[in-house]
């Protein structure tokens, strides 16, 4: 009875994101982003957890900040926010040069760029 109480209360997904009452703020905020979006779909990118539209990833969570691939002025935007910078998810200063990775102290700009995001790639697949 214990272990189902426990297992009711803290389940991992297969995206590898712990969800309950306990889950890390920046995990639950881009679950919260990334399925309101729609046409969204979580999925992994790099074994990472990332929402993709048409197969193609446009935001992910990576070191508990979110990552969006953006284009134009709003890349430049997320880019001039300190503390943000180029996605390098190899760690080998070979960045990804249109995904920028925000920490959360931008939480409340999440949201906005994840659209811009979604609107970009979801453009790029037609």
């Amino acid at each position: 009875m214990i272990l189902a109480g426990i297992i009711g209360c803290l389940r991992e997904n297969v995206f590898g994101i712990i969800e309950s009452n306990g889950m890390k703020k920046e995990a639950a905020a881009y679950l919260e982003i990334g399925r309101k979006l729609k046409e969204a779909q979580e999925s992994q990118m790099f074994g990472k957890p990332c929402f993709k539209i048409k197969g193609k990833a446009f935001i992910s969570l990576f070191d508990n900040e979110m990552v969006f691939k953006l284009t134009g002025e709003v890349h430049r935007d997320a880019l001039s926010l300190d503390g943000t910078r180029q996605f390098d998810p190899s760690g080998k200063k070979r960045p990804m040069k249109e995904w920028v990775q925000v920490p959360y102290d931008y939480v409340d700009k999440w949201a906005e760029f994840a659209k811009e995001a979604l609107n970009y790639v979801g453009s790029e697949t037609t």
